[in-house]
């Protein structure tokens, strides 16, 4: 399918062909799903963790008698029924992330680009790049092109004075095209992609 290529002063800079195979699949939600939980899961740190009996600091001598005390027969204070003993069953640390097979991610990243091509919320620029890297300019560029929640993929490289100018805008995230994934896709209302972009993605997808 043939696509329009824009630039930043939101001027037709003629057409670029994108593959049916990568960006004309049909939505499935259940792929979208997997792969967001996958993600997200892999993000957690994992680090919670309390102590259990074993690991609380105190006394193991029995406080009270067998019997006639007129309750339950403890050996020690550091049972988790008591104040300052230890918690049962608690947090552990440990991973969070879940396998997920490679050819379900990939075809997730695909179906992720396909909705936002079904959703006319992709756009294509010839070049991400900023002479002097000022947020406002770029700012009013972004507006003229009707974007105010975008994730844009450049090539392999970020223009550094691009990526400065875009660091302080709300809801702009700017990512080289190693970094693309599904959940950040999805978070933003537009996808923005420049020509080197897909140029990587259809090499990454062959």
């Amino acid at each position: 399918m043939k696509t329009d290529v824009t630039t930043l002063e939101a001027t037709k800079s003629g057409t670029v062909d994108l593959n049916d195979s990568v960006y004309g699949l049909d939505l499935r939600a259940d792929l979208l799903h997997r792969m967001v939980n996958y993600q997200l899961a892999s993000r957690q740190a994992g680090t919670h963790k309390t102590k259990n009996r074993s690991e609380i600091v105190g006394t193991t001598k029995k406080f009270g008698r067998q019997k006639g005390g007129g309750g339950a027969r403890h050996g020690n204070r550091k049972s988790n029924i008591f104040i300052g003993g230890g918690r049962a069953h608690g947090p552990v640390v440990r991973s969070h992330a879940t396998k997920l097979p490679k050819k379900v991610r990939t075809l997730a990243l695909k179906t992720a680009l396909s909705s936002k091509v079904k959703a006319e919320q992709l756009i294509v620029l010839d070049k991400a790049e900023s002479k002097d890297g000022k947020t406002s300019v770029l700012r009013n560029q972004l507006t003229k092109l009707g974007i105010t929640s975008a994730l844009i993929i450049d090539g392999s490289d970020v223009n550094e004075n691009f990526a400065r100018a875009a660091r302080n805008i709300e809801k702009i995230d700017v990512l080289p095209v190693q970094g693309i994934n599904v959940y950040d896709i999805l978070r933003r209302d537009h996808l923005v992609l420049t020509k080197a972009a897909i140029d990587s993605l259809e090499e990454r997808f062959k």
